[in-house]
């Protein structure tokens, strides 16, 4: 049922972006509805809680379809491929530094904050 909740307002983000003509994937509108939701507690996060370990713990395979079909067109990295090799490597450094420093910032203000409320 978790899992719903969460298509339906990935749903609302493509209805959303399809109606204003907006250029942002309606997954990332649908990612921020969720976002708006739970930081004004208007959506309590036990609603969608288990749901979305359900799906992290089913990540990989959604990269599947993605994999195949990058594998469909072989031929347009096969004059470059070697340049995209430098490339994923950096912005997977790129997003584990990004990542780290945020959950850093958030962690410190949780606990921060925890330590106000005692």
């Amino acid at each position: 049922m978790q899992v719903f909740v969460l298509y339906g307002l990935y749903l609302a983000g493509i209805w959303i972006q399809s109606v204003l003509d907006l250029m942002i994937p309606g997954s990332i509108i649908g990612m921020l509805l969720l976002f708006l939701l739970l930081v004004t507690k208007i959506f309590p996060l036990k609603w969608i809680q288990q749901g979305s370990r359900f799906m992290l713990a089913h990540l990989t395979l959604f990269f599947i379809p993605v994999t195949v079909g990058v594998m469909q067109f072989g031929y347009v990295f096969k004059g470059k491929g070697l340049l995209l090799i430098p490339a994923v490597l950096a912005s997977t450094v790129l997003v584990i530094v990004i990542s780290s420093k945020m959950l850093d910032l958030f962690m410190s203000k949780g606990l921060k904050k925890g330590s106000n409320e005692t």
